[in-house]
C-alpha cells in the first residue's frame, strides 16, 4: 500500500513539474557527465561492468525525456582520455558495450522514427579498431537526420579537445591557408571535435554527487551562461523527476539572466538622461537572444514585483 501511494506521488510530482516546466523555454542543447555507474556496481554487490550496463538504460531513457520535452541535441560523457587508466579488464568491458550500442543505433527503428543525428566527439583514434567503425557506421547512417543529434564524447578531454584545435590552427597559418588576424571564436569552434556542429551548452548536469566538471566542454560550457546542476543519485539511479529538476534550475537561472539584462538596458539609458522602450528593446535583444514579446514581458513582470 505505501509503494503504491508513493508511486501515485511520484507521478502527481512528475506530471506537474513537466507542466510547469513547459511553460518556460527549455534548454536546446543538454550535457551530461554520467557519474556513479561504477558505485552503483558496489552498492549491488555486483562487478563495475554491470553499472555501466545499468548506465546505458538510463541513457536511453534521458534521450526520450529530451524528445518529449522538445530539446534537440544532447551530449553524454561517455569514456574521458583519463578513464584509460582504468584496469584492462574494465575499458574492454566498456569498449565491447560501446560498440554493442553503436551497431544497436543502425538498426533501431526509434532511431529512425525520431530522425537522431548521433556524432561521436573525442580522440577516436585512440579507441579500439572495432569500436571505431561501429562509432563511424552509426554516423554515416544517421548523418542526414536533423530532429535530434546524441554526441557522445569518447575518448574525450576538454585540454586535449582545444590543443588539437590550436594545433590545426596553426598548421593552417603555417602554410598560408589561414590569416593570424581572421581567426576568431567561429574559426576555433570549427576545429572542435564536433567539426563546427552547434556547440554553446546551455545546461550541465552531473550525477553522483560530485560537484566539478571534469574537463568537460570547457570552450562549449563557457561564455554563454551555462548553468550547472549537481545532483546526488548515480547515474543508473537518475530519475526523470531529476531530469526535470535540473530543467527548472535552468529555467529560474535564465529568468534571473533575462531580468538582470533588461534592467542593465533600463539603468544605462537612464545615465543618458532617456528611456525609450524601443531602445530598452534593442539593448536587450543585443545581449541575448530575446525577442521582442519576452522584453515586454519581462518589463510588465518587473512593473508588477
Amino acid at each position: 500500500m505505501l509503494k503504491k501511494i508513493a508511486n501515485t506521488l511520484y507521478a502527481g510530482y512528475e506530471h506537474l513539474l513537466t507542466k510547469e516546466i513547459m511553460e518556460n523555454p527549455v534548454p536546446s542543447h543538454i550535457a551530461i557527465i554520467q557519474d556513479g555507474n561504477r558505485r552503483y556496481a558496489a552498492k549491488l554487490g555486483k562487478p563495475s561492468h554491470y553499472g555501466h550496463f545499468y548506465g546505458a538504460n538510463t541513457t536511453e531513457k534521458v534521450m526520450e525525456w529530451c524528445l518529449e520535452l522538445g530539446i534537440r541535441q544532447l551530449t553524454i560523457y561517455a569514456f574521458s582520455t583519463e578513464n584509460f587508466n582504468r584496469p584492462y579488464a574494465e575499458r574492454m568491458q566498456l569498449f565491447r558495450l560501446f560498440k554493442q550500442k553503436f551497431d544497436e543505433i543502425c538498426v533501431d527503428e526509434r532511431v529512425h522514427r525520431d530522425q537522431m543525428q548521433v556524432r561521436v566527439i573525442g580522440n577516436v583514434d585512440l579507441l579500439p579498431r572495432d569500436v571505431r567503425l561501429a562509432a563511424k557506421r552509426a554516423e554515416r547512417v544517421t548523418q542526414h537526420y536533423d530532429k535530434f543529434c546524441l554526441n557522445v564524447a569518447l575518448a574525450y578531454g576538454g585540454r586535449w579537445e582545444l590543443l588539437d584545435a590550436i594545433k590545426a590552427i596553426a598548421k593552417k597559418v603555417k602554410v598560408g591557408a589561414l590569416k593570424a588576424k581572421d581567426i576568431d571564436q567561429e574559426t576555433i569552434s570549427a576545429y572542435l571535435y564536433s567539426n563546427g556542429a552547434p556547440t554553446n551548452v546551455d545546461l550541465i548536469i552531473r550525477t553522483g554527487g560530485e560537484k566539478r566538471m571534469s574537463n568537460f566542454l570547457p570552450w562549449q560550457a563557457s561564455g554563454n551562461g551555462c548553468a550547472a546542476y549537481f545532483c546526488a543519485p548515480y547515474w543508473p539511479e537518475f530519475r526523470k523527476i531529476d531530469f526535470l529538476r535540473a530543467i527548472r534550475t535552468y529555467q529560474m537561472r535564465e529568468k534571473e539572466r533575462r531580468h538582470s539584462t533588461v534592467l542593465r538596458a533600463i539603468s544605462l539609458l537612464k545615465e543618458c538622461g532617456k528611456i525609450e522602450l524601443e531602445e530598452v528593446i534593442e539593448l536587450s535583444k543585443r545581449a541575448l537572444k530575446i525577442t521582442r514579446g519576452d522584453v515586454i514581458k519581462i518589463l510588465n513582470d518587473i512593473r508588477s514585483e
